[in-house]
């Protein structure tokens, strides 16, 4: 179990976006005599950027691990389920937004049941415009990869955590801005690491929650689809390299380009244009397959430490975090 405290950091100037108007004349001439001068276009809105904290995403790791494991079946799990659902009700209060939906089935497996539960939150519900901003909160039950102590639980600050941090300082950022130009619908996925709860530890791997999610888009999306989707997992690593990954560029080539063009001018060191040399399969997958364009934001480059005790989180970087959460940000903001 790791706990951190990070004292809370309120920066109250930061909270407006400034915008920089075009000046218009006090006293326009006679059209005879003058021409008018042509209409400027109004500037863009300048993103306060730095309102987006590595240090509170931190904290959120940190408040993670003290549920751990937070595997399907764990006490740790429903633990986890509360917390997001508290953090985001902070959150969706000082907004325009739906409140937080729990997506809950029953997935059996030999027999066996599991509870689940994908998380929701919609923001500016009325906006027909979607993007899904997504990642996974549940954990490997344990550190089957560690040399030592294999069955011990497993920690998963970077594998799991990580994304959870940047989707919820995210929303909470937006809650202090002017609204994106579309909808954004935060996905917390369940069952990620598979109903074994141990990811490519076992060799059936597959997801649960993102498929049954894409299976039942109509209860979200009953006329149109999102048009497009960002999925977050392993993005705290200290020594942050983030690479393409070729199925996403098959999917969303587009939106792919776009956000590392963000990421190499918002954090250079952590962003690599040269595509991973294998194609993941992650809670994008399912999306993509169901008709959205959907793309990975992972390093998983992450030995000696994945899937084993040593997934803590001085393994993880605040700058890490505000790379990748800094980015988002300007992407949700980009034309």
């Amino acid at each position: 179990m790791i706990s951190q405290t990070v004292p809370f950091r309120w920066q109250t100037a930061a909270f407006a976006v400034t915008v920089t108007l075009a000046l218009l004349p006090t006293r326009p001439a006679p059209a005879q005599t003058q021409p008018q001068p042509e209409a400027q276009p109004q500037a863009q809105p300048e993103l306060q950027t730095e309102l987006w904290d590595g240090q509170r995403a931190m904290a959120v790791i940190g408040d993670l691990l003290r549920f751990t494991p937070r595997s399907m079946e764990t006490a740790g799990h429903q633990q986890t389920i509360d917390y997001i659902k508290a953090e985001l009700a902070k959150t969706l209060d000082k907004t325009k937004a739906d409140p937080v939906i729990l997506q809950r089935w029953v997935f059996r497996n030999d027999g066996k049941p599991f509870a689940m539960t994908n998380i929701i939150a919609r923001f500016a519900p009325s906006n027909p415009r979607r993007v899904i901003v997504a990642t996974h909160f549940d954990s490997i039950v344990k550190a089957y990869r560690d040399a030592k102590t294999p069955d011990a639980p497993m920690p998963g600050a970077n594998n799991s955590s990580s994304g959870v941090a940047v989707l919820l300082e995210t929303a909470r950022v937006l809650s202090l801005l002017p609204a994106p130009p579309v909808g954004i619908d935060f996905v917390f996925f369940d069952g990620e690491e598979g109903s074994k709860s141990l990811g490519a530890g076992d060799p059936e791997f597959a997801p649960i929650g993102s498929p049954y999610f894409a299976g039942h888009l109509r209860d979200f999306y009953p006329s149109t689809k999102p048009e497009k989707a960002a999925v977050f997992d392993m993005v705290c690593d200290r020594d942050l390299h983030l690479k393409p990954d070729p199925s996403s560029i098959d999917s969303a080539g587009t939106e792919v380009k776009k956000f590392w063009e963000i990421g190499i001018k918002t954090a250079p060191s952590s962003f690599d244009t040269k595509p991973l040399p294998y194609a993941m399969s992650d809670d994008h997958s399912a999306l993509a397959a169901a008709g959205i364009p959907s793309f990975l934001v992972i390093d998983f480059e992450y030995e000696p430490f994945y899937n084993t005790t040593q997934d803590t989180l001085d393994k993880c970087s605040a700058k890490s975090l505000e790379a990748v959460g800094r980015t988002l940000l300007q992407y949700l903001y980009a034309p």
